[in-house]
C-alpha cells in the first residue's frame, strides 16, 4: 500500500493533516529523544510535496537532511514495510539561512523594522529604559535619521543623551542612567552577534514563499550557533512572524496554506517575556491564519506555551513525556487534558509509555473539530535523516534561488553617517569661529602693540623735552644769579 500523504498510522488507520486546516496552527511536544525532530521532518516533507513553503529553525543541524534523498537507513525501510507503505525516497528544495552567513545566506533585519518593543526585550531593558528607547526611535523618525544597524542606534542614543535638556521640552525627560544602560546593552548584543543580524539588505519576506518544480521551498534557519544567544534566536523568529503578519494580504480560507512556520524550542519565546509582548504574540497567532500562514510550536512541555496562545493551536502531536517530578506530572496531566478524549485510551498513562517515534495525535477534521486522540506511529521521512555533508550544503547555497541576493552587506546612508556628518560640520564651524576669534585677538594684540610703542615714544619724548626744558630753566636762573 502506498500513502504518500500519511503522517502517522494509528489504530483506526493512517492519519493525515488536512491542508485546509493546516493554517489553524499546531503544537508538537515531547521529551528529548522521543522523536519530535522526525515528526517535524515528516510534516515539512508532506507540506513541501503539496507545494507549501515552510520556514523552520534547525536547532541541532539534523534537518538539513531534507535536501538529500533518503534510503540509506535500514530501520526506516523496516518501519515502512511494517506499516504497509512502499518506499518512495526523495529530497526537497531547501534554502539555507544563517545569521552569521556561515551555514547559509545571511538573514538580516533593520533596527527600524525590528522596532522598540522587540529590541527592548532583546536588550533586557526595564520599563523606564524601554520608554527612553521609544523616545530615541521617535526622535530619529522626526528628524529623518534612519536606524538600520547597531552603530546607528548607538549614535542616536549618544545624540539624544547629549541633547537631553533640549529634547526634554518636546519629548519628556531623558534619564542619563537609562541612556547608559541602553549603550551597555547594545555593546553586549554586538558581542553576541547582533551586529550580524542588523543591517542591509534586509530579508524580503516574499523570498520565503517560493516553490521549485511544484514543491514548496523549505527555508532552513541554522540555529546551532544562534542557540547560544536564546533571546536573539527568539527575537529573530518573532520578527519574521511579525513581518509576515504585517506584509501579507488577507487570504481567507485557502485550500493549502501560503506558508507554514515551525518554531522549535518555543519556550524561549515566552521565557521572561513582558505581558505586552505575550499579548502581541497572541494577537499575531490569532490573526495570521487569515493571511494563509500556519504556526507550529515545538517544545518539551505543553505548559511552556501560555494559555491564550495554546488555545489557538488546533493540531496536536504529543510524544512521550517523563514524569519524574511533581511539575512533570502536572505537565503530563495538562497534555492529556488538552487533547480530545478517547474512551478506549488512557491518554495520561499512554504519554508516559510511548516509545520513540510514537505519539498521541489529534488533527482537526474538515469541520475544524479536533479528532479523537489516537496512539500512532509516525511515518518515517522520505529524505535523509541527519545532517548532510558540508560540501553538499556549500553547493546548495551557491546554487540556491536567492544566490548573491543577501551575501554582500550594504552600508547605506543612515543615522550614524548623518550624525557624524553633522558633528563634523559643527566641528568645522566651531573651528572656523575659533580661528576667526584668534585672528581678532591677534589683531587686537597687534593694535595694542602699536599703541604701546607710540605711547612709549611720546613718553620718552615728553621726558626728554621736560629734561631739556628743566635744564634750560635752571641754566637761566643760575645764569642770572651768577651774572648778578
Amino acid at each position: 500500500m502506498s500513502n504518500p500523504q500519511a503522517i502517522a498510522k494509528g489504530t483506526d488507520g493512517f492519519l493525515t493533516l488536512l491542508p485546509t486546516m493546516a493554517n489553524r496552527h499546531g503544537l508538537i511536544t515531547g521529551a528529548t529523544g522521543t522523536g519530535k525532530t522526525i515528526t517535524l521532518q515528516k510534516l515539512i516533507e508532506y507540506f513541501s510535496s503539496i507545494g507549501v513553503p515552510c520556514v523552520v529553525s534547525d536547532i541541532k543541524g539534523d534537518l538539513s537532511g531534507i535536501a538529500q534523498i533518503g534510503g540509506d537507513n535500514e530501520k526506516v525501510t523496516e518501519r515502512l514495510v511494517s506499516m504497509g507503505l512502499e518506499a518512495a525516497y526523495t529530497h526537497y528544495p531547501v534554502t539555507f539561512w544563517d545569521v552569521w552567513g556561515e551555514m547559509g545566506h545571511p538573514i538580516r533585519a533593520t533596527i527600524s523594522d525590528m522596532g522598540p518593543l522587540l529590541l527592548a526585550r532583546l536588550l533586557g531593558l526595564n520599563e523606564t529604559q524601554s520608554g527612553v528607547l521609544n523616545l530615541i526611535f521617535k526622535v530619529a523618525d522626526d528628524e529623518g535619521l534612519g536606524l538600520l544597524d547597531l552603530k546607528d542606534l548607538r549614535a542616536m542614543a549618544q545624540n539624544v543623551g547629549e541633547r537631553s535638556k533640549e529634547l526634554s521640552l518636546s519629548y519628556g525627560n531623558v534619564s542619563a542612567a537609562s541612556i547608559g544602560a541602553i549603550q551597555r546593552a547594545l555593546l553586549s548584543l554586538e558581542s553576541q552577534g547582533g551586529d550580524r543580524l542588523f543591517g542591509e539588505p534586509m530579508l524580503n519576506i516574499h523570498d520565503l514563499i517560493q516553490s521549485v518544480e511544484g514543491k514548496g521551498v523549505v527555508n532552513l534557519l541554522d540555529a546551532t550557533k544562534l542557540m547560544n544567544t536564546p533571546k536573539l534566536y527568539a527575537t529573530l523568529l518573532l520578527w519574521i512572524l511579525s513581518e509576515l503578519f504585517e506584509t501579507l494580504p488577507e487570504a481567507g480560507d485557502t485550500k493549502t496554506p501560503k506558508l507554514l512556520f515551525f518554531f522549535d524550542e518555543a519556550h524561549l519565546l515566552f521565557n521572561d517575556a513582558p505581558e505586552i509582548l505575550v499579548e502581541k504574540i497572541e494577537q499575531v497567532v490569532r490573526l495570521i491564519r487569515s493571511k494563509g500562514v500556519g504556526i507550529y510550536f515545538i517544545t518539551q512541555h505543553p505548559n511552556d506555551i501560555p494559555e491564550k496562545v495554546a488555545a489557538q493551536l488546533g493540531n496536536r502531536v504529543a510524544h512521550a513525556l517523563r514524569a519524574f517530578t511533581p511539575k512533570d506530572q502536572q505537565a503530563v496531566r495538562a497534555a492529556a487534558e488538552t487533547m480530545r478524549d478517547n474512551e478506549g485510551l488512557d491518554e495520561k498513562t499512554a504519554l508516559m509509555e510511548l516509545g520513540v517515534g510514537e505519539a498521541l495525535i489529534s488533527f482537526l477534521d474538515e469541520k475544524g473539530i479536533p479528532s479523537v486522540t489516537q496512539r500512532a506511529l509516525i511515518v518515517p521521512p522520505q529524505s535523509h535523516i541527519g545532517p548532510i555533508p558540508a560540501e553538499l550544503r556549500r553547493d546548495l547555497i551557491r546554487t540556491s534561488i536567492i544566490s548573491n541576493t543577501y551575501d554582500q552587506n550594504i552600508d547605506s546612508l543612515s543615522a550614524y553617517e548623518l550624525l557624524t556628518r553633522r558633528l563634523n560640520e559643527q566641528a568645522a564651524q566651531k573651528g572656523e569661529e575659533e580661528a576667526l576669534k584668534r585672528e581678532e585677538k591677534e589683531e587686537r594684540n597687534r593694535s595694542r602693540g602699536r599703541e604701546s610703542t607710540a605711547e612709549s615714544l611720546a613718553k620718552s619724548a615728553a621726558r626728554a623735552i621736560g629734561s631739556q626744558l628743566g635744564r634750560a630753566i635752571i641754566r637761566g636762573i643760575l645764569g642770572s644769579i651768577f651774572k648778578k
